[in-house]
């Protein structure tokens, strides 16, 4: 009998050390009994055609991509139609030697919406996305997939929102901050697409007072894992996702890519990573 190979993937990024997929994937492996590893590698903007490059020959199958490689990385592998559509890679995995690429926050986002608020995509008609950035794009690429008549995207540098509109057509409106509360008085989801409301930034500038009930809300931000918006959220009474949900669905796909086992994301799990949050404080 032959022993089995270990199969490695990576998290790729720089800064890299804050990454908690390390944590996630290895809680999977052990729970799966799989002979695998996931590490950290810091690889340097201008070190990581190569590092990509070589990714098979350094021994692993694949792994994910964090900023500020995302761009890049699609532009060095054969992408999928998802991760062109949005303009960034944040999953690579080697088929038969060919580096293929997709983007696994679509999935991430959309999941954790369908768990914290089942049913926030029946007849939706409006939503609005604050922020205009590269979570955004990944964000308003799932909720037109779920069918939105109209996403308002909402940023301060009202040029940066019109690409938004280009990229993905008609059914994207750009607005400027001004416009949001009459935007939240009809919208049947509200995300937070910016670092807004994380530990050490201020708090996001807007009052869920108005929007109307039954709407959902979502946030990308899991530190802290309670912002002042869903803090709002649950004061109101509307149904709500975090981030971290958002953070563990999305490493589904590229663990059963790379491991060819599709996990389960478990409260086991959640509270694994809930744990460790609270260790940093």
């Amino acid at each position: 009998m032959t022993e089995e190979k270990l199969r490695m993937a990576c998290v790729m990024g720089w800064p890299v050390a804050h990454s908690r997929s390390p944590l996630i994937h290895g809680y999977w492996l052990k729970k799966y009994g799989i002979k695998g590893d996931y590490r950290r590698e810091a690889v340097k903007p201008e070190d990581f055609p190569a590092f990509l490059k070589s990714l098979g020959e350094r021994g692993y199958v694949g792994g994910n991509i964090t900023q500020p490689h995302k761009e890049m990385a699609l532009k060095l592998t054969e992408s999928d139609e998802r991760a062109r559509t949005i303009g960034a890679a944040n999953t690579v995995w080697l088929d038969n030697g060919v580096l293929r690429s997709t983007n696994t926050d679509v999935i991430g986002f959309l999941s954790s919406l369908d768990v914290g608020a089942p049913g926030w995509d029946k007849n939706l008609g409006t939503a609005v996305v604050l922020g205009a950035g590269g979570a955004a794009r990944a964000l308003v690429f799932g909720i037109l997939e779920r069918g939105a008549a109209a996403v308002y995207v909402v940023n301060r540098t009202i040029e940066r929102a019109q690409w938004f509109r280009e990229r993905f057509g008609p059914r994207v409106h750009p607005m400027g901050w001004d416009a949001v509360p009459r935007l939240l008085k009809e919208a049947g989801l509200v995300v937070n697409a910016t670092s807004m409301g994380m530990t050490g930034n201020p708090d996001l500038p807007v009052d869920l007072s108005g929007v109307r009930d039954g709407a959902a809300i979502g946030e990308i931000v899991y530190v802290p894992l309670k912002t002042k918006l869903l803090q709002q959220a649950e004061k109101r009474g509307l149904r709500h996702s975090d981030g971290l949900d958002m953070l563990l669905y999305q490493a589904v796909r590229g663990f059963e890519l790379w491991f060819g086992v599709k996990p389960e994301v478990t409260p086991e799990l959640r509270q694994l990573i809930v744990d460790e949050l609270l260790k940093k404080k």
